[in-house]
């Protein structure tokens, strides 16, 4: 499900990044919180430590996309496993 389906979801994360970036460039809040901007080198650092875990997450994602629900169709992929025990339930009886 893409994110601009829920618009508190938008919200909440423009918000957040509003929050982040004000805290982050205005000097009297970067003071308040003792924080500074990252230089090259550390996000150079953070996107070598982030780039594995990306990189598993996407490989991991192909794998479960294009193997394991290979045999299923859509709507069986849509449905929750919830659903699933209720409608074998109803079979039941």
């Amino acid at each position: 499900m893409p994110p601009w389906i829920n618009p508190w979801l938008m919200v909440a994360m423009f918000s957040s990044f509003a929050l982040h970036f004000l805290i982050l460039y205005v000097p009297a809040l970067a003071t308040i919180f003792s924080i500074v901007p990252l230089d090259a080198n550390e996000w150079a650092l953070v996107c070598a430590c982030a780039a594995p875990v990306w990189l598993i997450d996407e490989v991991l994602k192909f794998i479960g996309r294009n193997f394991i629900m290979e045999g299923k169709t859509t709507t069986e992929k849509q449905k929750k496993p919830a659903a699933k025990k209720v409608a074998a339930a109803k079979k039941k009886n």
